[in-house]
């Protein structure tokens, strides 16, 4: 890579717009996740749009002066962390949707490629972060409104960010890599330090590979773990019983797709949505019914995705 600073398109897969009705609706999707989504909508608006929290202190608490700078002093930061095929991405890809919907202003969303991690070359890697950091603070500016209102926000989604955030404490970590950490934290502290409307989602399956500079500026970090009993049912109750299934059958099911005997972890959002579901109906598909017997059988065939483990 030359001097040139990298374009939009090199740093970015996309621009995403909220509201946007297909993204409201994968959100919608996430069933089993209400509180991750309440809490990380609620964290991402009070980050990107102060206004509307100073709307509330002035209505229900004028006088919680030392406590609200604490909340708005927060770098814009959030770490969805966890287990894999549990919502983190899904969730970071539509949660700004809901923030629009909840803010009642414009999101635009900047899911870093994975091309940004570069090849290796001197310089390369911190370039890339810097540059997309750019990018965002420059959106930003010209977003910001006059006093506490915004025009709109910026997010930027940084997937599998242990590959670029993982921690300096690392003995074999490359000088190029430590590099690229220390110009992440900048790109933190500079959105903050600017209070522009923008934040940063990061998702990771190993959170104990962040950098502890990192963590320790994460305004939020949400932990995803598979599926309870009682999500997965959520999940399965509905879809199940347009198929004709009982209430009885899904509740078997719900035992079925956790932890058996011959493994200690169930089954996975997606392999319950991705998977399992489907391939239920594909079974059936296009010459019977499905009823729970073929159903079972099918989940027989299915071994859920195994747990992240370190190299």
């Amino acid at each position: 890579m030359d001097n040139l600073k990298p374009s939009f398109s090199e740093l970015f897969e996309q621009t995403i717009l909220f509201p946007d009705p297909e993204m409201k609706s994968r959100f919608e999707l996430l069933v089993g996740l209400d509180d991750k989504k309440e809490m990380l909508s609620k964290t991402l608006g009070i980050l990107t749009n102060v206004s509307g929290i100073k709307k509330w202190k002035e209505k229900f608490h004028p006088e919680s002066n030392i406590i609200m700078d604490m909340v708005l002093r927060r770098p814009p930061l959030v770490i969805l962390a966890g287990d894999v095929g549990c919502g983190k991405s899904e969730l970071a890809y539509t949660i700004g949707d809901a923030v629009a919907r909840l803010e009642k202003i414009d999101i635009e969303l900047f899911p870093l490629s994975l091309s940004t991690r570069g090849q290796g070359m001197v310089g390369q890697m911190t370039q890339l972060v810097s540059a997309a950091f750019d990018y965002t603070i420059e959106r930003a500016k010209k977003l910001k409104g006059s006093g506490s209102s915004s025009n709109g926000a910026v997010i930027l989604l940084v997937d599998e960010a242990d590959a670029l955030a993982q921690s300096r404490e690392n003995n074999q970590m490359h000088h190029e890599d430590k590099a690229g950490v220390n110009a992440f934290i900048r790109g933190i502290d500079g959105l903050g330090n600017g209070k522009l409307p923008a934040a940063v989602i990061m998702c990771t399956n190993r959170p104990e590979a962040l950098d502890p500079a990192i963590k320790r500026r994460a305004a939020l970090i949400l932990i995803f773990e598979r599926p309870t009993a009682e999500q997965r049912k959520s999940v399965l109750l509905k879809p199940l019983l347009e198929l004709g299934l009982k209430e009885k059958d899904v509740n078997d099911i719900v035992e079925l797709t956790g932890k058996t005997g011959e493994r200690n972890y169930g089954f996975t959002f997606s392999d319950l949505t991705q998977r399992l579901l489907p391939a239920i109906v594909l079974d059936a598909y296009p010459e019977k019914a499905v009823t729970m017997e073929s159903a079972l059988e099918v989940i027989k065939g299915i071994a859920p995705t195994s747990p992240f483990k370190e190299e």
